[in-house]
């Protein structure tokens, strides 16, 4: 008799247990989800920075080579000023190009256009394009004493900007990109290069291997506030991600809720959102090697919480989460 009270109780706790799950832990086809750990999240936007990666192979010492990438910009560089560690290279050297024109291949690459302002805050670029440039020889990475030059199609951004000068990415020590304006100078006899607008073509010219940006700051004269995002429970900022998407600006513009708070919850805490824009909050994480993701339209209001449950949530291959972001207008 005390053995079946024992069991019956022990019963009771497991069916009280199941039925007041959280539902932030439980996608949308009903079933309970753990969350992936950091490592698997940071693997799965190296897996998109690795698709994005186009190889060349050029000479050095046989002067200017011109690469024309998938989407047709063509990139120049000065094979005869590479160097290694200081002295002069000759032979086979490997260059890695990545090129990213929209917003579904900016996240999935965790490359969003968020520029440091003059005070050090940070705020929406427009992208005339990302660039990352590396060469190597051996498995070193080389340097270059000369500038280096790109043409860019204006058919690739949305058309030509007269207000587009040259970025340059600064990676912090979380490996989070963020985006310094370069002095404008379109010789380059600076090394800090610049930007030309000139009929369907931007032609940049700067002078480092690394992350190279043509972008504008977004403007909105509307009063500004700090937005929150609440992710499910068990998720947070090292384990999944949060971005906005600006309705009417296009493929080329995404902006990231970077910083995360004590309370635990993602936070754009420069104040320089526009009360009023509409906008669309994209939660990611992964999920088995794939994407999950949730997309909430939304019109912001002042001190705005968005709140993420995993049943709002889609899992999905990479391929279809980009499309889904560079569907939002």
């Amino acid at each position: 008799m005390n053995t079946n009270f024992k069991t019956i109780g022990l019963l009771f706790l497991l069916i009280f247990s199941f039925v007041s799950c959280d539902n932030s832990d439980v996608d949308n086809g009903g079933d309970i989800v753990l969350p992936p750990t950091s490592g698997a999240f940071k693997s799965i936007s190296e897996k998109g920075v690795k698709r994005n990666t186009q190889n060349f192979t050029i000479t050095a010492g046989d002067g200017v080579v011109t690469l024309t990438s998938a989407k047709g910009v063509k990139l120049y560089i000065n094979g005869n000023c590479l160097t290694k560690n200081g002295n002069p290279v000759t032979g086979q050297v490997d260059i890695e190009y990545i090129e990213l024109f929209d917003k579904g291949n900016m996240l999935v690459t965790n490359k969003p256009t968020m520029g440091i302002t003059a005070d050090g805050k940070k705020n929406l670029l427009i992208s005339g394009g990302e660039f990352f440039i590396k060469a190597t020889q051996g498995g070193v990475e080389l340097q270059t004493s000369c500038t280096m030059n790109m043409i860019v199609p204006t058919a690739l951004t949305n058309g030509y900007d007269n207000l587009m000068t040259l970025w340059t990415g600064v990676i912090d020590d979380k490996g989070e990109l963020a985006w310094q304006e370069a002095k404008a100078n379109a010789d380059g006899t600076n090394g800090k290069g610049g930007v030309q607008g000139e009929g369907a073509n931007y032609y940049v010219t700067f002078g480092n291997f690394g992350w190279t940006n043509v972008d504008r700051f977004y403007s909105d004269p509307r009063p500004k506030t700090t937005i929150l995002a609440k992710a499910p429970d068990g998720y947070d900022n090292n384990n999944s991600a949060v971005y906005l998407s600006y309705d009417g600006e296009g493929t080329n513009a995404l902006a990231k809720l970077d910083t995360y708070t004590p309370a635990g919850l993602f936070s754009e805490h420069y104040g320089q959102i526009p009360i009023g824009l509409k906008c669309h909050v994209i939660f990611v994480t992964e999920s088995n090697g794939q994407w999950r993701y949730a997309i909430k339209a939304v019109t912001v209001a002042a001190n705005d919480v968005y709140t993420f449950t995993l049943a709002e949530t889609t899992v999905g291959t990479e391929a279809q989460l980009v499309a889904a972001i560079n569907a939002i207008q």
